[in-house]
């Protein structure tokens, strides 16, 4: 009881002989303290007010009651620290130099195209286009974006993905048949589509398509090719009568496999369907033909333009073979060159 009594009094004397402006300013951060233990939030949290206000008094406090606060003179500092870190914000990290952004879009494209690529194989084909990145860099990339390792990465080959590969050796065969305007007779076309180019060669126009004429013609489709005829394995046909025995003969003397479709399924050989709605769309459904002559002549231009001229959406907007010139950018001037009379038009820069 002595000793508690004699602290009392020396605390006493103490404060007798500190001036009233240490009292006030202490006074000040106690009823500061004090705002921030009754806000209402589970832990009082320190906003930036608070901060600078006790920053700013505790510095006049003396030093034995600057550690008897709720903040101490290490909270200060840390506070200073996180100032000065906000203020200069230019990188002093050191090591390797973090990748671009483009170059990690490169890496996932290249692991999305190609699932069996390892990450090895990946720096290979990344040095190639001159970018040089570590095989760890690539694992950390292709990480973070969810991609597993090459052997859990490569899945079975879509149909998407198998059609387009054996597209490039196949072809397609099909008839279409279109009415002339006086006499009314129906001719027959017959055309065969190189499935990978979308090139069409039109092989024929007759009034009656039977087997013999109709085998005449790939034989006669097999001598233009050529020695091109061996890049084709595949044909793929519908079961109308005019394709015979001897037709399909014929080409497996070339190398080349006949496919016939499902009975009433058109849509199986859909890239030779598609070919003859075009060809009906943008010229034999808009104007009149008068006879076999006439159409053979139409359709040879509608070909040269097809072939060589429009664009196609299977091929990035490309001609399955282009015939006309690169364009010559100085010349400002757009020519325009009508295509079956002006049914079709071609755009080209003119001098």
């Amino acid at each position: 009881m002595l000793y508690l009594i004699f602290v009392r009094v020396c605390g006493w004397l103490v404060l007798l002989g500190r001036s009233s402006a240490s009292k006030d300013i202490e006074l000040l951060v106690l009823r500061h303290e004090v705002a921030v233990l009754r806000r209402t939030q589970p832990k009082p949290r320190w906003d930036w007010a608070d901060r600078a206000v006790l920053a700013a008094l505790i510095q006049l406090l003396p030093k034995t009651l600057r550690a008897h606060r709720l903040i101490t003179p290490g909270a200060v500092l840390q506070w200073h620290r996180r100032l000065v870190t906000r203020k200069w914000t230019y990188p002093q990290r050191t090591g390797r130099p973090p990748v671009s952004t483009e170059i990690a879009t490169l890496i996932e494209r290249l692991a999305t195209e190609n699932m069996t690529w390892g990450y090895q194989r990946i720096q290979g084909e990344l040095l190639k286009l001159g970018h040089r990145v570590g095989a760890s860099t690539i694992r950390r990339i292709l990480t973070s974006l969810g991609l597993p390792p090459a052997p859990k990465r490569q899945t079975d080959t879509t149909w998407r993905q198998f059609l387009r590969t054996q597209a490039s050796t196949m072809l397609a065969v099909d008839f279409f048949h279109v009415d002339c305007a006086v006499t009314l007779q129906r001719l027959y076309c017959f055309f065969v589509m190189e499935v990978g180019s979308r090139y069409v060669h039109v092989l024929g126009v007759t009034a009656n398509p039977d087997g013999p004429w109709t085998t005449q013609q790939i034989r006669n489709l097999l001598v233009d090719l050529g020695d091109q005829a061996a890049d084709f394995h595949f044909l793929v046909r519908d079961r109308a009568g005019q394709f015979t025995a001897s037709f399909d003969a014929i080409l497996a003397d070339a190398g080349i496999t006949t496919v016939k479709i499902p009975p009433r399924t058109p849509r199986a050989n859909a890239y030779a369907e598609r070919s003859v709605r075009t060809v009906r769309t943008e010229a034999t459904d808009r104007m009149l033909i008068f006879g076999e002559r006439h159409l053979r002549t139409v359709l040879a231009e509608y070909a040269t333009h097809y072939n060589g001229r429009r664009p196609h959406r299977g091929r990035d907007l490309q001609p399955p073979r282009p015939d006309h010139p690169v364009a010559d950018l100085t010349k400002e001037r757009i020519k325009r060159q009508p295509v079956l009379g002006g049914l079709i038009n071609e755009y080209e820069r003119a001098a």
